[in-house]
């Protein structure tokens, strides 16, 4: 007797799990593409993130950051110094509230995060191009109720 009678099935049998992990692996191969890419800057990923972030939203705070980047804190600690220290980010001091420290780019790290937003704009474009204008806006619907799902479960979670 095979499993699909006895009830028993495993993950990869099922289809919405099959599809989950087509997304999943897709989103793999950007990372891969994508990290490739920004090595010719001398950018990881990880820094690239933080950097595109500060750029759309000059003067973020670190929990602000860590909550659209969806990680703690304590990761941000120790890629922050790394961004530091090669001169691409700098911590000001808030006007109304000298404890709060503000993110922003430098001189040298504006053309380089513009540089790198330049790259995963043309790694999207490229990967998206095999699908039409309506197929790409329906994979946009349908990953933004994903995550409107997904947050709704986090804060139910977060409130047990």
């Amino acid at each position: 007797m095979d499993r699909k009678s006895t009830g028993d099935l495993l993950p990869w049998d099922m289809p919405r799990f099959r599809n989950w992990i087509a997304v999943a692996k897709a989103h793999q191969m950007v990372e891969k593409v994508l990290g490739a890419r920004l090595a010719s800057l001398g950018v990881r990923l990880a820094h690239y993130d933080i950097l595109a972030n500060i750029y759309r939203v000059p003067g973020l705070t670190q929990n602000e950051l860590a909550e659209r980047l969806l990680v703690g804190r304590s990761n941000l600690s120790m890629l922050l110094p790394e961004l530091e220290k090669r001169g691409l980010v700098e911590r000001r001091a808030d006007a109304s509230d000298r404890r709060v420290r503000r993110l922003h780019l430098t001189a040298d790290g504006e053309p380089l995060t513009r540089a790198a937003l330049k790259i995963q704009a043309e790694v999207i474009e490229r990967m998206m191009t095999i699908l039409s204008d309506e197929e790409c806006a329906q994979v946009g619907d349908y990953m933004r109720r994903i995550a409107a799902q997904m947050s709704l479960w986090a804060a139910e979670d977060a409130t047990d």
